[in-house]
């Protein structure tokens, strides 16, 4: 298998790289911080203009045409910046579900918004019964003359403070009660009786909890045709752990090349740190790690078009494993730097908390571990 980087690929890394490197310096990291939506509203539309807003989403529809690949090379270097504006959210998980699960008029209607960074989308799926079970929920979708009534809760929903539009998961009522197919509705974010209450995210960004008190919708807010939608938002998700990864690769990376570079230029008894044998191995076992998460991310990216055994299986083991490598570089990053590693005066303390909440986002290691086993039972891997 050939896994040189396209000439577009070469030039999406490289100005992604550049321009991460020149815009997210820690100054601007911090005045980014204090914003009141979480993330910069000015970067958001150079995103747009950059075409990354577009990348994932079909040319028919006002998109690029890319795949997993060209998201994991963007993602990278969104980590070595800790970039927090709501590109996963809204461009990998909320037009990834529109893309899948939409009519041709909702896709028309909201894709070409997000390519052009008007519209910003958040996915309320998560309850606080479910424990990362993607088909656990228990909010409640019930027709009615005029449309639809939706009540329940969600939890962690990512970007939704920010979000003009939000994608929530329901349960669909028969007609005799009982839940039914597990449909998908567009939700505006000033609907009446939606409830948001948001809080920052560990490592940068912003989250909200969400209830959702017989929020009244239209009938043409159910996104689709009422088909059960498990299926697409398993794989809409495994796309985003795969993007995840490649974010976490880039944390890692920047971690590690600190790390060098500081043991380098950190001298005891007249000598630089790095010049200890044990040093030295504990830096090369960073580098390993970093190896090692960066082939499993790539895999995953790789696998996110497969059947969904194989994409699954590809996108749970990287997501585990990934979680230990991150946990062990940003531990070993915060012990080489001393006292220092956890002062606000550097950086690493920033990156160590983005890798702590990459681990328990969407299910940590062990969920995923054992995902990764069931799986292994169904069909080929």
């Amino acid at each position: 298998m050939d896994l040189t980087l396209s000439d577009e690929q070469r030039l999406l890394r490289e100005s992604a790289d550049r321009f991460v490197k020149e815009t997210y310096t820690a100054d601007n990291r911090r005045k980014i911080s204090s914003e009141p939506l979480g993330f910069s509203p000015a970067l958001w539309k150079r995103f747009a203009e950059l075409g990354w807003l577009a990348l994932p989403i079909g040319e028919d529809h006002g998109g690029l045409g890319g795949g997993a690949i060209e998201i994991g090379i963007l993602m990278e270097a969104f980590g070595r910046g800790l970039v927090s504006e709501p590109f996963l959210s809204t461009v990998v998980i909320g037009a990834g579900l529109v893309g899948q699960c939409g009519t041709e008029a909702q896709k028309q209607a909201i894709l070409p918004k997000v390519a052009d960074g008007s519209l910003i989308l958040a996915f309320a799926h998560s309850e606080r019964a479910a424990r990362f079970d993607l088909a656990r929920v228990e909010t409640s979708a019930t027709r009615a003359a005029d449309g639809w009534h939706l009540n329940g809760r969600k939890i962690a929903v990512l970007d939704g403070n920010a979000a003009d539009l939000i994608i929530v998961s329901a349960r669909i009522a028969n007609s005799n009660g009982a839940s039914g197919n597990l449909g998908l509705f567009l939700v505006p974010a000033d609907a009446s009786g939606l409830t948001r209450s948001e809080y920052a995210r560990l490592g940068g960004g912003r989250a909200c909890n969400l209830t959702l008190s017989d929020v009244r919708l239209p009938a043409d807010a159910l996104l689709g045709d009422g088909s059960d939608t498990l299926a697409a938002i398993e794989a809409v998700i495994d796309h985003a752990m795969a993007a995840l990864g490649a974010e976490a690769v880039g944390i890692m990376q920047t971690l590690l090349d600190t790390t060098i570079e500081y043991t380098n230029i950190r001298k005891q008894f007249g000598r630089p740190l790095s010049a200890n044998q044990v040093i030295r191995h504990r830096l090369a076992d960073m580098a390993m790690q970093c190896d090692e998460a960066r082939s499993l991310a790539l895999r995953a990216a790789l696998m996110a078009d497969a059947e969904p055994t194989a994409r699954g299986r590809a996108a749970s083991g990287a997501k585990a494993r990934i979680g230990k490598c991150a946990r062990f570089v940003a531990e070993q990053s915060v012990q080489l730097h001393g006292a220092m590693g956890v002062t606000e005066e550097l950086d690493i303390g920033l990156y160590f908390k983005r890798l702590l909440a990459f681990e328990t986002l969407f299910g940590g290691s062990a969920h995923h571990y054992r995902r990764h086993a069931a799986l292994g039972g169904r069909g080929n891997a």
